[in-house]
């Protein structure tokens, strides 16, 4: 592995960073959410047409009625640690992660 970081007991690790998640597969489930310690991702609302209406405040916010559904979107990709917990519970597969050194700063 070229370019390895390394983890506390000196063993290679490649960090996967998530770059983006598919907002047609999303079911805005808020698994992935509450893994991350980082809050890379935040619930957005979506209209019938599928377009973001905003990030979801977490009150019964239905953006006057235009409100269809809810997705995960990556809004702080720099914050992702790469650490794949994200990935792990996502229960769609919808998120796509680029390996560390494959990123580009």
């Amino acid at each position: 592995m070229t370019n390895a970081f390394v983890t506390r007991d000196g063993s290679e690790w490649m960090p996967q960073y998530l770059t983006a998640i598919d907002s047609t597969t999303c079911i805005g489930c808020g698994r992935c959410f509450k893994v991350c310690s980082r809050e890379v991702m935040h619930l957005y609302g979506v209209d019938d047409a599928g377009e973001i209406l905003g990030p979801c405040d977490g009150e019964e916010d239905d953006f006057d009625g235009e409100l269809n559904r809810m997705i995960m979107v990556v809004d702080h990709a720099g914050r992702c640690v790469g650490c794949g917990a994200c990935t792990r519970v996502c229960p769609k597969n919808c998120q796509t992660h680029v390996a560390a050194d494959k990123v580009s700063a």
